[in-house]
């Protein structure tokens, strides 16, 4: 299976229980839920996002022919960055990465001793062998993948309430305030629910605080 990368860099998790890690970000072209194209927005099943996932020309993106060859380019934006080869860590996310992730690029990649993360809208089951998963939910969408590590909620939005999402098996649960005009605002809110609901924690988008990818 061939695999088709936006783009492929070094940062630090910006938001979640691994803000501040370091990490190699690999982010996967296409989405089930939209298309990416602004022409087709007003046809997207998800219509905040703020995510560029078409083509292959971000930094280190490309067509992929093996697993071997995309974990081999994973290591080496790794090892351009770090000497530390015992806290490799991959954040595979899209689009929706769980197209395109499967099994032999799990086990690729693991050989080169990275830790796994996903995140995902949770529309599709995630494969076994990941070491974390992130589920964001998005309204109007059926939750295929009901467990993992962390549940991140975008909020506010009218079609889907944290309430409907608490009793699910996830470690944690996240509010990320809705980025936009009405960014101050939807923090506040969350900030508020937060208080009053103590399962959920707010989630802060830090790599946008900080300027970084």
């Amino acid at each position: 299976m061939a695999y088709i990368i936006k783009e492929l860099f070094a940062t630090l998790q910006g938001e979640g229980a691994h803000a501040g890690r370091a990490a190699i970000f690999c982010r996967f072209a296409g989405c089930n839920l939209w298309s990416g194209r602004e022409e087709d927005r007003h046809k997207a099943q998800c219509n905040f996002c703020d995510t560029d996932f078409i083509g292959t020309n971000g930094p280190g993106g490309g067509r992929f022919a093996h697993a071997d060859s995309l974990a081999e380019a994973l290591e080496s934006c790794w090892r351009a960055h770090a000497d530390d080869a015992a806290h490799r860590y991959v954040v595979f996310t899209g689009g929706e990465p769980l197209l395109q992730l499967d099994d032999t690029l799990i086990k690729a990649t693991k050989a080169r001793g990275f830790t796994l993360a996903v995140e995902t809208n949770g529309t599709l089951p995630a494969p076994a062998g990941l070491d974390w998963i992130c589920v964001s939910p998005k309204p109007g969408q059926s939750l295929v993948q009901t467990h993992g590590h962390e549940l991140k909620l975008v909020y506010p939005q009218p079609s889907l309430t944290p309430e409907q999402f608490a009793g699910l098996a996830f470690q944690h649960f996240w509010l990320q305030p809705m980025d936009g005009p009405e960014r101050i605002a939807n923090t506040r809110h969350a900030v508020q629910y937060c208080q009053a609901h103590p399962q959920w924690r707010l989630s802060l988008q830090t790599h946008k605080l900080i300027g970084i990818a």
